[in-house]
């Protein structure tokens, strides 16, 4: 795991300048770093090591093929790269050739002389791993860019000080001389809308985030011919081109079209598949542990992992002082009855809420996802006694195991039994009833969930505009669904996702899913964990996301992940092969912290301070008017507005950040 930047440039290469981009990662890989310039060509390459294979010298980068044709900068884990070398071995050997002349053992290593031999997209083909990487083609004098098949590992590029840029953070290409920081206000909209910011869109103007999955191949001219717009996957504009290595949408479709229909046959492939990706990523040369929650997913991967595992799997937990946020327990039982190492810490309130200052400069852009502070608490607790760290990331979106997927479901099917107009009227009039008055109404409901009365009205609110599966969906995403955005001049719809009105035909829940793995979990899952994570220097690997385990979950129908109102199925019985059922028999919980709380409580003074309305006014990014009276409504309890205030705060937050440096 590192950190990787570089530029091409009309004009000479300054290696200080390639130095000061990386210097502002270090912290991906504080263990080495190195540059490679080539004047003549005007690129530059900037890299910073974590070493976890191979630590020895001979993984240094940015790495040179023997054959002097590729250059390799390079940000990730091929867990594969052994067979990988094998294979080229066996490929390379004959009366003429005794094969490649190995230099190491580092993946790296690995990856560039099968791309050496095989070309980029065999290479690629082979991989199993997360990555991302820049490669320089000598001959060709062409720069590829290649991001991994979920988007595990970031890489933005883009346009900035007459360059082309690229970076595993933002903040890499802040260090360029002239750097122009205007921000994009259609990523404002977007974050008010999901909390995060989609890919392509980065929050400064002609940066923007490379898709998962694909290849983006620059010329060496592309620094003359910025673009306002990324071409789409499939497409070239201007000097550079965007392709698809590997498509999600090709393989939930395959799965639908050669089911596995035996539960059976299905469990016994989905032990067999994890259980290989999580054994291929628990290899390393430096100490490696994971994430336990005791919930489904992490204790799913510590019970494979801890089968198939000589010793005691370190495992690592966080809790909370705050009644209602403590999980600790739960993942103390699951490690004592699995036989792991577990470590735990618990947590003050005011230990976390020292986090939220440092939350900009670790995310470089907005982020609002509240969850990115006990992440990044786990993973210093983590980093302690590890070096890897691998987490049940991926779960959800693969077995279904969002609550929003079925009252989705359930809402779109009750909605399209109606008339369009008397759905219209009906939405229109219950919508406007407010959140204190529907949580009047439900004190007389037995079992009435947290924050009724906005669920209620935000239900009828989609009520009154859906069109559409994806249309209720998103509002469901949606944190200022029905209203009125605070977004000043954020023109222009906000789509998620490069094929977000894909798969039509295909059932419901299966639609929603695609539809989160496109979007929700590399901008906001992946992207909360690399960040969190690698502050601290831990690299952290997420076995669910192996593309073959991926593969076969989409064989499995959802009568085998959706069982009695609740998904995973097929996970739980997995799971409960190793460890008793009773451990898990309690509410679905995220890994959250009530900063809804805190910001009407102790933090109130911060965040009055940054939603001031007068300084709101005068920036110019979001009504004042419309943020005060969602604040107050926060404050007096008649919503719980929690995710649509982080989001402003975080921006504002993230802007005072960068301004002063």
């Amino acid at each position: 795991m590192c950190g990787i930047a570089g530029l091409l440039s009309g004009s000479k290469v300054d290696e200080a300048l390639v130095r000061r981009m990386t210097s502002r990662i270090a912290h991906r890989g504080p263990d080495d770093e190195g540059v490679w310039i080539d004047q003549e060509a005007g690129i530059g390459l900037g890299h910073r090591r974590l070493s976890i294979v191979d630590l020895s010298p001979s993984g240094h980068q940015p790495m040179v093929s023997n054959d002097g044709r590729w250059v390799l900068n390079y940000n990730g884990e091929i867990y594969n790269h052994a067979a990988m070398r094998a294979a080229l071995d066996d490929d390379q050997r004959g009366p003429a050739n005794n094969g490649i002349p190995w230099r190491g053992h580092s993946d790296t290593e690995t990856l560039i002389e099968c791309i050496a031999a095989w070309g980029l997209d065999r290479a690629l083909e082979q991989t199993v791993g997360m990555f991302a990487f820049a490669l320089w083609d000598r001959k060709e004098r062409k720069l590829h860019l290649v991001r991994d098949r979920f988007g595990e590992k970031p890489l933005y590029y883009g346009w900035a000080a007459g360059s082309f840029v690229f970076a595993s953070e933002l903040k890499a290409m802040r260090a360029l001389d002239g750097f122009d920081n205007a921000i994009d206000r259609r990523a404002v909209k977007a974050l008010t809308m999901r909390t995060y910011i989609p890919a392509p869109l980065s929050i400064y103007r002609r940066l923007f985030k490379l898709p998962p999955g694909t290849v983006l191949t620059a010329d060496a001219d592309a620094f003359r011919h910025p673009l306002d717009d990324p071409p789409a996957a499939g497409e070239r504009s201007g000097a550079i081109a965007i392709r698809s290595y590997w498509s999600y949408r090709q393989t939930v479709l395959d799965g639908l079209a050669n089911p596995i229909a035996d539960e059976q046959e299905a469990l016994e492939r989905l032990e067999a598949s994890l259980s290989t990706a999580i054994q291929g990523q628990s290899v390393a040369d430096v100490p490696v542990g994971a994430f336990l929650s005791g919930g489904i997913d992490s204790s799913t991967v510590v019970a494979l992992y801890q089968k198939h595992s000589s010793r005691p799997v370190r495992t690592f937990t966080i809790g909370f002082e705050e009644a209602g946020f403590d999980e600790a327990r739960y993942a103390r039982l699951v490690a004592a009855f699995l036989g792991a190492d577990h470590n735990e810490q618990y947590i003050r309130v005011k230990e976390a809420q020292q986090v939220i200052p440092t939350l900009p400069a670790m995310y470089d852009e907005p982020f609002a996802d509240s969850s990115q502070i006990p992440t990044h608490l786990v993973s210093r607790f983590a980093r302690g006694q590890v070096k890897v760290a691998l987490s049940g990331d991926g779960g959800d979106e693969l077995f279904a195991g969002y609550n929003r997927y079925f009252g989705t479901a359930r809402l779109w099917r009750a909605f399209a039994r109606l008339p369009r107009p008397l759905r219209r009227g009906a939405g229109r009039m219950f919508g406007s009833v407010s959140p204190a008055a529907w949580n009047s109404l439900g004190r007389m409901l037995p079992g009435r969930p947290s924050h009724f009365g906005t669920k209620v009205q935000k239900s009828f609110r989609t009520m009154a505009q859906s069109d559409g599966l994806q249309n209720v969906f998103g509002s469901f995403l949606d944190e200022w669904a029905w209203r009125r955005s605070p977004a000043i001049d954020g023109a222009g719809p906000v789509t998620f996702g490069a094929d977000s009105d894909a798969l039509p035909g295909v059932p419901d829940m299966t639609r929603m899913m695609y539809w989160d793995a496109m979007s929700y979990l590399p901008d906001d899952i992946l992207c909360k964990v690399d960040r969190a994570a690698m502050a601290v220097s831990l690299e952290t690997r997420v076995p669910f996301l192996d593309h073959r385990v991926a593969a076969l979950a989409a064989r499995i129908p959802e009568s085998l992940k959706v069982q009695g109102g609740s998904g995973k199925h097929i996970l739980k019985r997995l799971l409960y092969q190793q460890a008793p059922r009773e451990m898990f028999e309690r509410p679905k919980a995220g890994f959250g912290i009530p900063v809804g709380e805190w910001i009407k409580g102790p933090m109130r003074e911060w965040a009055e301070e940054l939603l001031e309305p007068g300084r709101m006014r005068e920036d110019g990014w979001f009504d004042a008017g419309i943020v005060q009276q969602r604040w107050h409504e926060h404050l007096a309890g008649e919503s719980d507005s929690t995710p649509a205030l982080w989001s402003i705060l975080m921006f504002e937050a993230w802007r005072r950040e960068t301004a002063a440096q």
